[in-house]
């Protein structure tokens, strides 16, 4: 059965663990984002001075997962169009990737890689089954997975534990239940701890902790955690979709998604054929 990690143990771990800073566009725009009324011409200017993430956002806003008619040329069309939260969220997820990539672990590559595919599919399934924050759907997708990295650094032989983690989820062990026996903490723990640091939203912080603790969220029947449920529910079918079981479990079947499917196309009123139909225009939209 799960077995949950005590504060000592966290506290413990997360010594040996070195989160990155946060990076400085985000604190500037975060503290953009606090004034009574966020200064749209600033943020676009902010995101301008940055090629890196203004070719990124305009590459994401001009994607066919936005479904615009006409192409953005520029950043300050892009924010005015999007509105200053959906900017920053995405602008949050890209500087995110940019700061923790660490080019001397080539494992690395797949992960940013689906980290990419699963965001955009986030995107694309919260605007199909009319979730309002898309933008925060995106950032969850790309970020989720972001204790990975950290946990590769701290454990060199990490990726053969996750793939062990892959191999044995089911109904009755969790991902993070394998890696919790092995190494005494799990990405999604480091994971909740480097978005809190980096002042992300709690809520995306409290998905991020409970990423692969779906099947519990999804049998509390209170309501209390609608937001959360939402949220978990596009990125268990995004990472489904895009294979992350593959990817990065190394394991042909998606065991994870075999024990939580029932619950999460049930929370979001898809049958097994529409789920099947909606999983094959969305990786065709990704291939296009």
């Amino acid at each position: 059965m799960a077995q949950e990690l005590s504060a000592d143990q966290i506290r413990q771990v997360l010594q040996g663990i070195s989160v990155p800073p946060q990076p400085q566009i985000m604190v500037d725009l975060q503290m953009e984002q606090v004034m009574p009324n966020p200064d749209l011409k600033s943020i676009a200017r902010l995101i301008s001075q940055d090629p890196g993430l203004s070719g990124a956002l305009l590459k994401i806003v001009n994607s066919p997962f936005f479904g615009l008619t006409n192409r953005i040329a520029s950043i300050q069309q892009a924010v005015n169009l999007l509105g200053c939260n959906t900017v920053i969220n995405l602008i949050n997820a890209q500087s995110i990737k940019g700061e923790m990539s660490d080019e001397t672990i080539v494992t690395l590559n797949r992960f940013w890689d689906t980290a990419q595919d699963v965001a955009m599919t986030c995107l694309t399934l919260a605007k199909r089954i009319g979730y309002q924050s898309a933008d925060e759907a995106y950032a969850l997708g790309l970020f989720h997975n972001c204790g990975i990295p950290l946990m590769l650094k701290r454990f060199p032989d990490y990726m053969t534990v996750l793939e062990e983690a892959y191999a044995s989820a089911g109904p009755e062990r969790r991902v993070v239940d394998t890696e919790n026996r092995l190494l005494n903490t799990n990405h999604a723990v480091v994971g909740y701890f480097t978005a809190r640091s980096w002042r992300l939203p709690e809520h995306l912080c409290e998905a991020i902790a409970n990423h692969h603790n779906a099947s519990s969220i999804f049998s509390d029947d209170s309501g209390r955690d609608a937001q959360l449920k939402n949220l978990l529910a596009i990125l268990k079918m995004a990472e489904h979709i895009c294979a992350s079981h593959l990817v990065l479990g190394n394991q042909a079947e998606d065991y994870e998604w075999m024990s939580i499917r029932g619950q999460v196309l049930d929370y979001v009123g898809l049958s097994e054929y529409d789920f099947e139909n909606l999983k094959e225009s969305i990786r065709e939209l990704g291939a296009s």
